[in-house]
């Protein structure tokens, strides 16, 4: 297994990624003209979409690690991720004050961050490896 530190580099530029499309999409949702339901739905889409991609990269790594994870939450794990994607595609779908444009603002905004979510957490989890290698042995 390679334990390398991630390069400031990459680190800095999942930050950057992670920053810049939840902010993104939160000053979308802030300036849109929808209402407070709607925008909560949104906003909600897009914390269950990070968790869901943290959850589902943890489990996978986990697995490769050989850390026992269970088959339920495995599989809850990808179902999380592919609902959260589902419920942004329809609730954009049926967005009919929305241009085609701002839906794929949208769009393009959450699929930044769940991407970017992805490589914090597996920064993070580098990073903590090679700080505490005793932890890593007992993996």
């Amino acid at each position: 297994m390679d334990n390398r530190k991630p390069s400031n580099a990459f680190m800095g530029a999942s930050w950057s990624a992670l920053l810049l499309g939840v902010s993104a999409f939160l000053i979308g949702l802030w300036n849109a003209t929808m209402g407070l339901s709607e925008k909560g739905y949104y906003f909600t889409v897009l914390m269950y979409g990070l968790f869901s991609a943290i959850s589902i990269q943890k489990s996978v790594r986990d697995r490769a690690q050989g850390i026992p994870v269970t088959n339920l939450y495995y599989a809850l794990s990808w179902f999380s991720i592919l609902l959260a994607l589902a419920l942004l595609v329809v609730g954009l779908s049926n967005a009919i004050d929305l241009t085609l444009s701002e839906k794929g603002f949208y769009g393009m905004a959450f699929a930044l961050s769940l991407f970017a979510a992805i490589a914090v957490q597996k920064n993070t989890r580098d990073l903590a490896s090679i700080r505490d290698p005793e932890r890593r042995l007992q993996q």
